[in-house]
C-alpha cells in the first residue's frame, strides 16, 4: 500500500544543479540551519512560488509537498524560521556578490545594466513610494531594483531603491559596487537611454580611468543630428550601420543604425493609431453637431478631447479647434512627417575606440540587454513572481529581491542545460555570429525552426517549455510504502520509474534523481 506519495523529480533536479553550481559553498562555507533554509526557499521559489508560510509549510515534516525538506534533511520549519534566514542571508549579500562577480565577471568585461520596478500592494514599506509604473498600475506605489549581468546574461548582483528614485540615479551604486566591491578597474557598462543619461555620463563617468559605455541616443539629440546633416539617408543605401562623428560628442563614437523592418512596423504602428484617435474624435464632432442634447462647453469639449489624446498619445500629431459650440480637428502632416524622419533609427554612442570595439561589436553588445529584459520578464511574471511582495520591512524586501536573484542563477544555468529539451535556441550564439549584420532581426537557426514547427526535439521527445518541464519532473514521485502483508514491518520509500523525456532531463544535468535511501 502508497501510504504517501511526494513530488520529488522538479526537487532533485533543481537541487542537484544549485549542488552543482556550488551555491551552497557561495553562500556560506559551513553547513548551517540557515544555509539549508535558504537553499530550501531558492529551489521552492523555482518550483513553486509562494508566500513565506507556505514554503514554509511544504518543508514542515507533517505538511510535506515534495521532498525538498526530506532531501535538505529539515524537519520542523515554520514562517519565523524562513524570515530569520532571510534576515541571515541579507548580511551576507556583499560577500556572496563578490563570490559571483569573481567566478563571471574579468577585467576588461561587458557588464549589462538594466532597472524596472514591481508594484506594492500595501503602506507600511519605507521603500514602497510612488513613481513611474512600468507595470502600468495607477494608484500602487512601487519599488525600483537594477540588476547587473556578465555578457552573457548571467545576473551577478541586485539592489533595491525606493520606487521613486529615477533610473539614472542608481548608477552611482553599480559603479561603487563594480570598482570597490568587485576590484574591477577596467570594465565597460552596457546601459538604455534611461539609465545612462547625458548628466550621468557627464558626472559620474567621464573622468574614471579605466570605465566605459555603450548606449543610445534620445529621440531629440538624434533629430539634432538630422537638422545639422550628420544624418544622410544615402548613408544606408550599401549598409544598415554607419560611424559618423559630431562636435556634440567630443571624444566619442556614434554608431547611426537603420532597421528596414523597425520602420515599418513603427510607420504601421503610428497609422493604427492615427486612424484610432480619429475615430474618437469624429465622435466628439458628431456629438458637438447633434440635434438633441448636443455637446456644448469648451471646457467640458476640451476635457473629452484631452482624454482622447491623452490615451492614444497622438495630441502632437494633431491640430484642434475648440469653441463653445463647434470642434474640429485635423491630422498635423508636418509633425508626422518629422516623426517619420526617425522609423527604424536609433543611435548608438560610446567611449571606447575603434581597436577595442568596432561598429558592428558595438551594436552587438547593446543589442545584449535584451538578456536582461528576459532576466526581468522571469523574475517578475513568468517563473519566479517576485511580487506580490509580502514583507514590510525595508531589509525583508531587499533579501527577497536578492532570493528571488539567486533564484534566476540557478534558473540561467538550467536553461542552458535544458536547452536540448526546450523550445530555446541551441544554436543562439551560432546564429548571431552567422548574422550578416548585427542590426538586422534575430533569426533563429534552423534547429530552432524544426523544433517550433515539429514540437519534437533531435532526440524525438516532445519539445517543452520552462515551467512545462518542471512540470513533467514533478510527476516523478518518491512514494512510502507498507507492505500489507506485513503490518509490522517499517514502511519504506521507492521511486516511480522516470520516463524518457525525465531520464533526459536528468542526463543532460549529468545528476541522478534517486532519492537518498530509495528503492529504484
Amino acid at each position: 500500500q502508497i501510504r504517501r506519495s511526494l513530488p520529488h523529480g522538479h526537487v532533485a533536479a533543481v537541487l542537484g544543479m544549485v549542488h552543482k553550481l556550488g551555491l551552497e559553498r557561495m553562500i556560506a562555507s559551513r553547513n548551517s540551519q540557515q544555509r539549508k533554509l535558504v537553499v530550501a526557499m531558492i529551489v521552492a521559489r523555482i518550483v513553486r512560488p509562494g508566500s513565506k508560510l507556505a514554503t514554509a509549510r511544504g518543508l514542515d515534516q507533517a505538511t510535506r509537498t515534495s521532498t525538498l525538506g526530506q532531501l535538505l534533511e529539515l524537519e520542523e520549519v515554520n514562517e519565523d524560521d524562513l524570515y530569520d534566514a532571510l534576515d541571515w542571508l541579507l548580511k551576507r549579500q556583499g560577500k556572496i556578490e563578490r563570490r559571483l562577480a569573481k567566478q563571471h565577471l574579468q577585467e576588461g568585461t561587458l557588464v549589462l545594466y538594466d532597472v524596472t520596478s514591481s508594484y506594492y500592494t500595501g503602506r507600511c514599506c519605507p521603500l514602497a513610494r510612488f513613481g513611474h509604473s512600468r507595470d502600468g498600475k495607477r494608484g500602487f506605489p512601487q519599488i525600483v531594483y537594477g540588476l547587473l549581468c556578465n555578457r552573457e546574461g548571467c545576473p551577478v548582483a541586485v539592489e533595491v531603491f525606493e520606487g521613486n528614485v529615477a533610473d539614472p540615479r542608481t548608477l552611482s551604486a553599480q559603479i561603487a559596487k563594480l570598482r570597490d566591491r568587485f576590484g574591477l578597474q577596467r570594465v565597460v557598462i552596457v546601459g538604455d537611454r534611461g539609465v545612462l543619461t547625458q548628466a550621468r555620463l557627464r558626472e559620474e563617468l567621464a573622468d574614471q580611468e579605466g570605465l566605459d559605455w555603450i548606449t543610445a541616443l534620445r529621440a531629440p539629440a538624434i533629430r539634432r543630428l538630422l537638422a545639422q546633416g550628420r544624418i544622410e539617408r544615402s548613408l544606408f543605401d550599401q549598409q544598415d550601420l554607419a560611424e559618423i562623428t559630431s562636435p556634440d560628442y567630443p571624444g566619442e563614437r556614434l554608431v547611426v543604425c537603420r532597421n528596414p523592418l523597425l520602420a515599418r512596423e513603427r510607420a504601421r504602428k503610428r497609422e493604427e493609431l492615427l486612424q484610432a484617435t480619429e475615430r474618437e474624435l469624429e465622435k466628439i464632432v458628431q456629438a458637438v453637431r447633434r440635434a438633441k442634447r448636443p455637446l456644448r462647453g469648451k471646457e467640458k469639449i476640451a476635457l473629452r478631447v484631452g482624454r482622447v489624446l491623452n490615451r492614444y498619445k497622438m495630441a502632437k500629431h494633431f491640430e484642434v479647434e475648440i469653441g463653445d459650440d463647434h470642434f474640429s480637428y485635423h491630422r498635423d502632416e508636418a509633425s508626422i512627417a518629422k516623426e517619420a524622419a526617425l522609423d527604424g533609427i536609433y543611435v548608438l554612442r560610446t567611449s571606447l575606440k575603434r581597436e577595442q570595439l568596432d561598429s558592428r561589436e558595438t551594436v552587438a553588445a547593446y543589442k545584449r540587454l535584451s538578456r536582461v529584459e528576459r532576466a526581468f520578464r522571469c523574475l517578475k511574471t513568468v517563473d519566479l513572481k517576485i511580487r506580490p511582495i509580502y514583507h514590510r520591512l525595508s531589509d525583508r524586501v531587499r533579501a527577497h529581491v536578492f532570493l528571488c536573484m539567486l533564484a534566476y542563477y540557478v534558473e540561467w544555468h538550467l536553461r542552458r542545460k535544458w536547452a536540448p529539451l526546450l523550445f530555446d535556441d541551441e544554436e543562439l550564439e551560432q546564429a548571431a555570429a552567422r548574422r550578416r549584420s548585427p542590426v538586422a532581426p534575430a533569426e533563429p537557426s534552423e534547429s530552432a525552426q524544426k523544433k517550433a514547427r515539429t514540437k519534437r526535439t533531435r532526440d524525438d521527445l516532445p519539445a517543452q517549455s520552462f515551467q512545462g518541464l518542471l512540470e513533467e519532473l514533478g510527476t516523478l514521485t518518491s512514494n512510502q510504502v507498507q507492505l500489507a502483508s506485513a503490518k509490522e514491518a517499517q514502511p519504506f520509500w521507492m521511486q516511480s520509474r522516470p520516463t524518457p523525456l525525465q531520464a533526459r532531463a536528468f542526463e543532460l544535468l549529468g545528476i541522478s534523481p534517486t532519492l537518498p535511501g530509495a528503492s529504484p
